[in-house]
């Protein structure tokens, strides 16, 4: 019977104290989402197969972990597998709509993947999307954001930044074919997974030429400064490289020295068409990334058919990694109610309580005992679940209109008027 209680493999439930954190988190997060001008949308979480499917949609290494299904009626389904090709249908059907687009979202994605700590088959993605600007101010805007968005949880992080330009520039110069680029960059983007070795031997096994994969991966590996390697690059690709010219000009609007160019990362998803970015966190105690976005150029277009290019640039942060290492951190406070203040009725003034218990919650979270439960007991309750402060509402103090506040941590009693209840918990 136990066994038949388990969730799905990669899902999970969430007890209150678990849920309360996830939504504090998501609170701050969208805090600083609309601090940065972002209006929210929602889409639904089943898509037609064929927009999940489409060409210019996640690629072939996405699909093949997107969770598929058929609907009563013969069509097929499926789960998102990210928020991005939901909003560019979204904004495909909404041809009227005043650019630029900032939208934020929130919610459960799915991908039948393998399973490791802060990686799960349901997770949430939080996502802030600039949709019908080519300017690098959007791009920059992404990136400034997601370092507000770790300084407001006390995170030290390193960003690191390229551009899919920059790379599929660099694979010609190498002599490898263009309808072969997107392959081969998935394999690169593996290399802080697998390492340089294990990267070497899958491009092998994928019958790339091994002059090509020796020239890249000795340029993409080079232990040089994130200034000498853009640099290295210009001399190799010229400074008028459309890459090189969108990464300087990136890299002049922002300012902070955690935001590093990283000539490797690639992103394996293959509607990339830009600026490409990940978010770490510095110490190295997390090796998954945290947060990740970039500029896909083609997709909105391509869905709405127009033949016409929809710019797009956007960031995603990963609720459960953020969660995993807030916790190794121990910068986690758990909580297991948002409740302020218990009520404790004695025997024949469940009523009282009721109403003074409406009365106050227009100021503060409030609970009644609804257990008839004795005083002992009540507070017993109160105490177990981080209640700060309990009320007992009998004879006295329903006829004197007088009320002992209790303390819970320090039994501290403070006696209020009925009508200074409000002003004291909101003080």
């Amino acid at each position: 019977m136990v066994s038949e209680m388990r969730t799905p493999r990669g899902m999970r439930d969430f007890a209150p104290e678990e849920k309360l954190v996830r939504n504090e988190l998501i609170g701050k997060l969208v805090q600083v989402f609309e601090h940065y001008g972002f209006v929210p949308i929602d889409t639904p979480l089943l898509e037609r197969w064929e927009v999940l499917s489409a060409k210019y949609s996640g690629g072939d290494e996405i699909l093949k972990e997107t969770f598929s299904l058929t609907d009563q009626g013969g069509r097929e389904l499926g789960l998102r597998y990210d928020l991005t090709v939901p909003l560019a249908r979204f904004v495909a059907g909404n041809p009227m709509m005043k650019m630029p687009f900032k939208r934020y979202q929130l919610g459960s994605v799915y991908r039948d993947g393998p399973i490791k700590l802060g990686r799960y088959r349901e997770f949430w993605q939080c996502d802030v999307d600039i949709v019908g600007s080519y300017s690098m101010l959007a791009d920059a805007e992404c990136i400034l954001l997601a370092n507000r968005v770790f300084a407001s949880l006390g995170l030290d992080v390193e960003i690191h930044v390229n551009n899919r330009k920059l790379l599929n520039s660099l694979l010609i110069k190498a002599g490898v074919k263009d309808e072969r680029a997107a392959d081969f960059l998935l394999s690169v983007d593996k290399l802080k997974k697998i390492g340089l070795d294990g990267v070497r031997e899958e491009l092998i096994s994928k019958d790339y030429n091994v002059k090509a994969i020796e020239t890249v991966l000795h340029l993409l590996t080079k232990q040089l400064s994130a200034k000498e390697l853009l640099t290295e690059m210009e001399n190799i690709l010229g400074k008028d490289n459309e890459g090189i010219v969108e990464l300087n000009e990136l890299f002049s609007h922002i300012s902070s020295e955690n935001v590093i160019f990283s000539p490797s990362l690639a992103r394996g998803l293959s509607y990339y068409t830009g600026t490409v970015f990940e978010v770490f966190i510095k110490d190295g105690s997390f090796t998954s990334s945290l947060s990740a976005g970039g500029r896909y150029d083609n997709m909105v277009g391509n869905f709405a058919g127009s033949g016409k290019e929809i710019p797009a640039v956007g960031i995603s942060f990963g609720l459960e990694p953020i969660i995993e290492v807030l916790r190794l951190k121990s910068m986690l406070v758990p909580k297991k109610t948002t409740t302020k203040l218990m009520l404790i009725p004695m025997k024949g003034f469940e009523t009282d309580a009721t109403h003074l218990a409406e009365e106050l919650r227009a100021s503060v979270n409030v609970e009644v005992d609804l257990m008839g439960r004795s005083v002992g007991k009540s507070s017993e309750y109160a105490k177990s679940l981080g209640i700060p402060f309990s009320i007992v509402i009998g004879e006295n103090e329903v006829n004197k209109q007088l009320y002992d506040v209790k303390n819970m941590e320090t039994g501290e009693k403070t006696t209020v008027k009925k009508q200074d209840l409000a002003s004291f918990f909101s003080s």
